[in-house]
C-alpha cells in the first residue's frame, strides 16, 4: 500500500497542532514499514520551508517529496479550488490520501482522509484570522464531500464534525493525542524557586488565559507562582502583568517536559 500524507503545516512551528501532525505521521510510517507499506510524506511549500519540514521528519522512515516555491500558501490554494492536476501527477499511484488543514489536493484514485482537530472558525470566527476562516471553511465544506474517512483528536470533535458538517459519525475515527518521548514522567523537574502552576498556549485570544489569570489572581498570595509559557500569537495579546506570573516565552520540548514534572498542576491547551 502507498499512503501520501500532507506535511504543508510542518513548514511552520510546532506548537499542538503540528506535533499531533508530526507525532501522526511518525506513529503512521513505523506501522506502514512493519507491514511494508510506503509513506509518501508531501508539501509545496516555501523555500524556508523545506528546510524546517526535512528537520522535523528527519530519521522518519518516509519517501519526503517537498517542492520548494514562492507564495506556496497561494499555490496551495490555486491547487485546491482548481481541483487539478491530481496528487498522482507528482506523486505517482496511490492507495490513499490524507491531507490537512491547509490544502485539499485533488486525487484519481483510493481512498480520501483527513484529520480535524476543532471546528473553532465556524463556531467563534472571531478567535481566528481571517485567512484561517477563508482557509478552514473551504477545507471543511470539501472534506464533508469527498472524503471516505475523517479522524478526530476527541470524541467530542467526532460528535462536533458529525452533527455540524453532517457527515456520517460511523466514518469519524477518534486519534487521541500521544505523549511524546520527552515526556517520560521520570526525568530532571525544572525549579522556578518556588511551587508553581503551568499553563502551555500560544498568546492569542482563543487560549482564554486572560480567565486564567484572574483566577490565579483570586486564588491569594498561597505562595505558588504561575508560568506561562508559549509565544506571542496573532490579535490582542493577554493581559499577564500580574504579580506572581512568570512568562517563560517560547521553549523546547526537554523544557516544557522539566516544567511540567516541576509543576503543581500543569494546563495544556492546543
Amino acid at each position: 500500500m502507498r499512503i501520501a500524507f500532507d506535511v504543508s503545516p510542518l513548514s511552520h512551528e510546532r506548537t499542538g497542532v503540528n506535533n499531533y501532525i508530526r507525532g501522526s505521521l511518525r506513529g503512521l510510517a513505523d506501522a506502514a514499514a512493519r507491514e511494508g507499506h510506503e509513506v509518501v510524506a508531501f508539501a509545496p511549500t516555501s523555500p524556508k520551508g523545506r528546510a524546517v519540514i526535512s528537520e522535523a521528519v528527519a530519521g522518519f522512515p518516509i519517501d519526503l517529496r517537498l517542492v520548494g516555491l514562492p507564495a506556496a500558501h497561494w499555490v496551495r490554494t490555486a491547487w485546491s479550488r482548481l481541483g487539478r492536476p491530481p496528487v498522482e501527477r507528482f506523486l505517482g499511484p496511490i492507495d490513499v490520501l490524507h491531507f490537512t488543514d491547509w490544502m485539499y489536493p485533488p486525487q484519481r484514485a483510493g481512498l480520501r482522509a483527513t484529520t480535524i482537530h476543532d471546528l473553532v472558525p465556524l463556531h467563534f470566527p472571531e478567535w481566528v484570522t481571517a485567512r484561517t476562516r477563508s482557509m478552514h471553511a473551504s477545507k471543511y465544506a470539501h472534506a464533508a464531500q469527498t472524503c471516505d474517512l475523517m479522524f478526530a483528536n476527541s470524541a467530542f470533535t467526532a460528535d462536533d464534525v458529525a452533527a455540524t458538517l453532517g457527515f456520517p459519525r460511523e466514518r469519524v475515527i477518534v486519534a487521541h493525542p500521544g505523549i511524546g518521548e520527552a515526556f517520560a514522567s521520570t526525568g530532571e523537574a525544572a525549579d522556578l524557586g518556588r511551587p508553581y502552576l503551568l499553563t502551555v498556549a500560544t498568546l492569542e485570544p482563543r487560549k482564554n488565559l486572560g480567565t486564567l489569570v484572574e483566577a490565579f489572581r483570586l486564588l491569594g498570595d498561597l505562595g505558588l507562582t504561575l508560568a506561562v509559557v508559549g509565544g506571542r500569537g496573532w490579535g490582542e495579546q493577554p493581559q499577564l502583568a500580574y504579580p506572581g506570573v512568570e512568562l517563560l516565552g517560547r521553549v523546547d520540548d526537554d523544557e516544557i517536559a522539566r516544567l511540567y514534572r516541576g509543576a503543581e498542576i500543569g494546563r495544556a491547551h492546543v
